[in-house]
């Protein structure tokens, strides 16, 4: 069930995985926050994504492998955003 909890969620998420995304970018990026938070969104889904087909979506404890790829994938969707927008 979606909920406004569930959407603030996702906010805070995207956040955090956009803005560790960000840091582990070389160089200095050109993007808004709101950017960096859909783009963390979309990498937090796309990691939960791969995490599932892997079988290592949920684990006991903290999902490091979940954060991780969800983190790459955020690297990624934010270099390909700033390819096409032709950003420096």
């Amino acid at each position: 069930m979606f909920s406004i909890l569930s959407f603030a969620g996702m906010i805070v998420t995207g956040a955090v995985v956009g803005g560790l995304a960000l840091l582990l970018l070389r160089g200095k990026q050109n993007i808004s926050l709101l950017w960096t938070i859909v783009l963390g969104m979309v990498g937090a889904f796309v990691g939960s994504v791969v995490a599932g087909f892997f079988g290592v979506a949920v684990t006991p404890g903290i999902d490091w492998i979940r954060w991780g790829l969800s983190i790459v994938a955020a690297m990624i969707a934010i270099s390909v955003y700033l390819a096409v927008t032709g950003r420096k």
